[in-house]
Order: structure tokens, then sequence, then C-alpha cells
């Protein structure tokens, strides 16, 4: 991808440090179009003392995902603490992104992004570093630059991105000492008008649970391609579901409440209809080469929009 745009500067904690920022203006529409479907939504997006919290951050891997699930997993990078960290799994991280989900529309004019696993000096050198990315919403999308140091680095967003789900992929890296060593990002914190969407009080909500996070993110269905039905998973055991048709003649709907999950089964609570039930289907199908998985909501008290079988990729 070519990018080409306005270098801008900005001030990281009152530290003085340069962090560069381009403003993406012509973007290959062969890798948007794959990533554009999961983060699409309507722009409307609430006032900053309403702006919804973040419900859940995304990896296309982590690193020991299989053996220490809870050590590099990607909600680490909500918690605002350098002991936690979001680590690729293979020293490949330009291969990996992240999917960040809000609990409804907000609108982000700044992030702050802490590179590296700021666990401690030697750790810090020992992992790559992320040194430039981009951030894709519905709305735009901007890329930055950060220095090669610990310690959160604020870039702000001018204009600022709007919409419910953002993908934040590395587009280039600080070596670690060895060249086989995955990448980690230990913060990214989104701020709208000065207040800050995620931080150290989600810490307690944040712990890895096994039931939950097979279930969690956002699950698609519709056409492939073009999902128009969306279904989110929050870590808080909250979801929200919105009918978001293409024809803007047709009526969209979107609501939320509780869900629990058990097994292969997950419960929702719909309002007006009470609990009514999904499954996750653990059988898995290769498409193109990717794995992926499927959630069957199944039901006569099922509201008719919600029915249907969800994937969970758009």
């Amino acid at each position: 991808m070519s990018f080409s745009g306005e270098t801008l500067s900005s001030h990281a904690n009152g530290q003085g440090l340069e962090v560069c920022r381009k403003s993406m203006q012509d973007v290959g529409m062969s890798r948007m179009s794959l990533l554009l479907p999961l983060i699409a939504l309507p722009l409307l997006v609430s006032t900053a003392a309403e702006a919804a919290p973040v419900g859940y951050a995304q990896a296309t891997g982590y690193l020991k995902k299989d053996s220490r699930p809870t050590l590099y997993q990607p909600l680490n990078v909500l918690d605002g603490r350098e002991i936690t960290a979001w680590c690729s799994p293979s020293a490949d991280p330009l291969a990996e992104y992240l999917t960040f989900g809000f609990k409804g529309p907000v609108r982000i004019d700044e992030v702050r992004v802490y590179t590296g696993n700021g666990f401690d000096e030697a750790s810090f050198k020992q992992f790559a570093r992320a040194k430039k990315f981009i951030l894709k919403g519905p709305s735009g999308e901007t890329s930055f630059t950060v220095a090669d140091q610990r310690g959160l680095q604020a870039v702000s967003l001018n204009p600022p991105l709007s919409g419910a789900r953002f993908v934040m992929e590395i587009l280039d890296t600080f070596p670690p000492q060895d060249p086989e060593a995955p990448l980690c990002v230990t913060d990214v914190i989104f701020y709208s008008e000065g207040k800050p969407l995620n931080g150290s009080w989600m810490t307690q909500k944040l712990k890895y649970d096994r039931a939950r996070a097979p279930v969690l993110g956002t699950w698609f269905a519709g056409y492939p391609g073009a999902a128009d039905h969306f279904l989110s998973f929050f870590f808080d055991k909250t979801y929200r579901f919105s009918y978001e048709p293409f024809d803007p003649e047709a009526k969209g709907k979107a609501f939320g409440g509780t869900y629990e999950v058990s097994g292969s089964h997950v419960t929702l609570e719909v309002p007006g209809k009470g609990k009514v039930s999904a499954v996750l289907k653990h059988s898995k199908t290769e498409e193109g080469g990717q794995t992926t998985r499927a959630l069957s909501l199944k039901g006569s008290n099922l509201p008719a929009e919600l029915a249907g079988d969800y994937r969970d990729h758009p």
C-alpha cells in the first residue's frame, strides 16, 4: 500500500515526545475491502459524557494461546498497566492485527499507545516493538509512528475516527535482541474529548474467562463479505445486536442484554422475549486457508432478525 498525507506531531504525557502521524488518503482497495466489514457501522456517535466504553479486544493470534492463554491475551492492551501485554504468536507480526469493539458508536480523537513489552527493561528489549501503526474505522483511517521507548505515547487523531469497531495493524517494527522473538504491545488507550474509554479500572473484568473466550467479539450474518447482521459479545457479560440493512429505505434495529456461556451453549436475555439459546459449532471448516467457526441461533421465541447462523468473520 502507498500512503500520502501531512506529517503531524503531538506531545505524549507532557514529555515533549515527537509522534509522527500521517493522514491516510490513498489506500489500496484490495486490503481495505477485506477489513471494511469488520469496522463498518453507522456513524451516529454519543457525546463524550455518554461515550461507550471498550467492550472487547481481539487478535488474529497471540503467543502461548494454548499453553498459557492468560499471559499474552489481547484484552491485556486495555488495562492501562505495563505489567501485561499482548504478544504476537510468531516473529511475523505484520500478518497480525488487533480488533477493538465498543459497546456503542464512539468518536475517537486520541489514542495512547505503549509499544513493546513494558514489564521491565529486559522484556522491552527482548521482544520486538511496534514502530508504525494504522488504525482503521468506518469513517477513515490514520497511520502514526511512535518512538522506541517505554511508556504511553499520545497521538491526536485529526480528524477523529468514528464507529463501534476499529482495526489496528502493525506496519513496521523495532527489531528485538533475538530476531525470532515475537512482537508485543502493552497498552492501547482510547480517548474521546479528553475522556479515556478504557484503563486500569477495567482490570478485574479483563481477566481471561475460558468459557466466554470462544464467543467474545463480533459475529456476522448476511452475504459473505457483505454482512448486515452483527452480534457482539463483550467481556462484561453483555451483548449488542444490530441489523444494519444496506437498503436506505429499510429500517434497522439494535438492542442488547446480558448473556451466559456454558460449554458450547450461549444463553441471551432478549428484551421482551426472555432467554434464547445459541450453539457454538465446534466443527471447523477451511475457507481459503482460514479456519472459521459458526454460531447458530435457533428457537421459537427468537426475534426474526436475530435468528440464523453467524460466522466469526465478515
